[in-house]
């Protein structure tokens, strides 16, 4: 029923045809596979780092305990040429590199930083071409060595297969890699996103892809999603046994700051209630929803799911009170205005979702 978003502290494409250019402060990655025009296959490779202090706050002290997964999520702003399946695949980088201040199209391309060939150009340190450290790995063609260094291990390796039904959107499951860098066992310094070797430096198929970088000044900068299962059911109230309810977000302010956690509860009551005698309203009984409640939201200009209906980690708890859900407002960009949606499976298999103006905003 958590879930929470980590912004990218750094990110660079990496182009072989230009193996000292950098790109830190472009606001598009790019991972491609293209013909040069000195007619050589060529690829870029994107590089992307979240920060440690971050991932180590959140685990200990939200997740603190619970299992959780990690999701690293690109969003797509332009592509062309796209094969139809392609698998790409992300590891945890060996070793530091810079950010740079270069951009794709400076003229003269500016060199500090990442590259295909440095790890930082001003240092001179090289990307590893030859007698690679234990556990690690690097691929390039020909005498075009760079290209990074990563660890090896099958359980680092996250892969994510497209197809045409498919978004073009990424979201690779990288959990086993962010708990390795929370207990030490390597260090963070970030994860490569490649294609696969089977069209790496071939000429089996041109395309590019390009997704919003951390620079970007859209809604859609990358983050590292930490889903954990925080649902509870400690509650004597009765279910709701129809879809003919009624429901609203009790303690709904509005606006939220940016970095603000907020506990939404959902009343619900009956829209027709049993006629009964009482001294008291009816309309007052407070019921639950289902079991199987789920939230998402919504950016309400666009229409972009942000978080989607999860079955584990948007699960709608319930207490003494009624039901309630958590938002980490840090996930969600500030001076936009985003919608609620409830979905209930009732136990007749009927669905409802709940939209009734469960509006928003995120203010800084």
């Amino acid at each position: 029923m958590a879930v929470y978003k980590i912004f990218p502290e750094k990110s660079a494409t990496l182009y072989s045809f230009d193996p000292i250019k950098n790109t830190g402060l472009d606001e598009i990655l790019e991972l491609s596979t293209f013909l040069s025009i000195n007619n050589s296959n060529e690829v870029s490779r994107i590089l992307v780092k979240f920060p440690s202090d971050q991932i180590t706050d959140i685990v200990t002290n939200l997740v603190s305990g619970s299992s959780y997964d990690a999701y690293i999520k690109l969003y797509l702003a332009n592509a062309s040429s796209i094969p139809v399946n392609y698998t790409i695949f992300s590891h945890p980088i060996s070793g530091s590199w810079e950010k740079g201040t270069g951009r794709l199209g400076n003229v003269p391309e500016t060199t500090d930083g990442a590259s295909w060939k440095f790890r930082n150009f001003n240092s001179g340190s090289s990307w590893f071409s030859v007698s690679f450290p234990t556990n690690t790995t690097g691929s390039y063609s020909g005498t075009n060595t760079g290209g990074g260094l990563w660890y090896t291990a099958s359980s680092y390796e996250s892969t994510q297969s497209f197809t045409p039904a498919l978004t073009k959107d990424i979201e690779l499951k990288v959990s086993d890699t962010v708990k390795a860098w929370f207990t030490s066992s390597i260090n963070n310094e970030g994860f490569i996103i490649k294609h696969s070797p089977s069209l790496e430096f071939t000429s089996q198929s041109y395309f590019e892809t390009k997704y919003f970088s951390n620079n970007t000044h859209t809604i859609y900068p990358p983050c590292l999603e930490i889903k954990w299962n925080d649902y509870t059911f400690t509650s004597s109230l009765s279910i709701a046994s129809n879809t003919k309810i009624v429901a609203t977000l009790d303690n709904n302010k509005n606006e939220y700051q940016q970095d603000s956690v907020q506990k939404f509860r959902i009343n619900v009551r009956d829209q027709y209630p049993t006629r009964s005698f009482s001294t008291s309203s009816v309309y007052l009984n407070n019921k639950l929803l289902p079991t199987q409640s789920y939230y998402s939201i919504v950016d309400l200009d666009t229409k972009e799911i942000i978080i989607d209906y999860d079955t584990v980690y948007t699960k709608i708890s319930a207490d003494s009170i009624g039901n309630y859900f958590n938002i980490y407002v840090n996930g969600l960009e500030p001076e936009r205005y985003y919608q609620i949606l409830i979905k209930s499976i009732f136990t007749n298999k009927e669905t409802i979702v709940l939209d009734d103006n469960y509006y928003f905003k995120v203010i800084r």
